[in-house]
Order: structure tokens, then sequence, then C-alpha cells
């Protein structure tokens, strides 16, 4: 699995102003909901159930959100970068400026935890983050996550 098969160019985003978490997953409720067409209110409610049952910030700044949704054909993602960082409640107690959301079709099973392992894995290299955080422009964003997978298969 590649950042490529579950992730859009149109779901990146940077966002300069965002006041708290709930914010954020309102900004990846709209963003869902342009990039796949997914009502931003129900994605909204999913990603606000998820959490809590348990923060999903893991720590130096990078949350990875997520949420099972009727209807989703495949597992999708989005990313933003925040300019200014918010709390997340994270496990290191660090805000959050990295925050990429995952959307799993209900029944997706392994395929959502393959992709949740697999994201996690890419955000937990520091060299990854140093240029997500470098680089607040969407396309370059998009660039540098999907960029890793051509390298990797090389």
């Amino acid at each position: 699995m590649d950042f490529s098969t579950i992730l859009r160019p149109e779901a990146v985003k940077v966002i300069s102003a965002t006041s708290s978490k709930k914010r954020l997953l309102q900004d990846f409720g709209d963003l869902a909901a342009n990039a796949y067409g997914l009502a931003a209110n129900t994605v909204v409610t999913a990603l606000q159930e998820r959490e809590g049952l348990g923060p999903t910030g893991v720590g130096n700044g990078v949350a990875l959100p997520h949420a099972r949704l009727d209807g989703l054909g495949s597992v999708r993602g989005a990313f933003i970068l925040l300019e200014n960082p918010v709390d997340f409640n994270s496990v290191d107690r660090q805000p959050v400026d990295l925050a990429f959301a995952l959307f799993a079709p209900e029944d997706a099973g392994v395929e959502h935890l393959k992709a949740l392992a697999h994201v996690s894995r890419r955000l937990r290299e520091s060299n990854v983050c140093t240029k997500l955080r470098a680089n607040p422009q969407a396309s370059t964003l998009y660039t540098i996550l999907t960029e890793t997978d051509t390298m990797q298969a090389a």
C-alpha cells in the first residue's frame, strides 16, 4: 500500500489558523467532503466518536485521527499541516502540527489497519516530518508524502 492509492492531491491542505482539536476535525470533514464527496458532518461525527475512545495524537507533533464510514468503497486519507499547532491530547503532551486522517469502509478490517500502520510508519520518520514542516504548500506536501513510495519501490 502506498500513499498515492489512499491520498488525492486535493485532500492535502495547509491551514494557518485552527483554534482547537474540534475545529481540526471539522476541517477534516470539509476536506473529505471536497476531495471524496463524503458528508462532512458524518465524517466529523465519526472522527469525534473515535477520539472519544482515546486520543489519536501519537507524539512528536503528529496526529492520526481515523474512522470507519458506511458507504465508503476504499480507504481514503486527508492530510493537514497546521501553521499554528493545536493541543490534541497527544501521548507526549506536545501540540500537533501534522495530522493525517484515515477514512475506512465499515467492513475494511485488515485494510484499515494496514493503512494506519503505513501512515504511522511514514510519519515517524523524522526526515519526512522535517520536510513536511518546511514546505507549506499543498502540492509540495502531496509530493513529499507520495515520493517516498516511489523511492521505496526503486
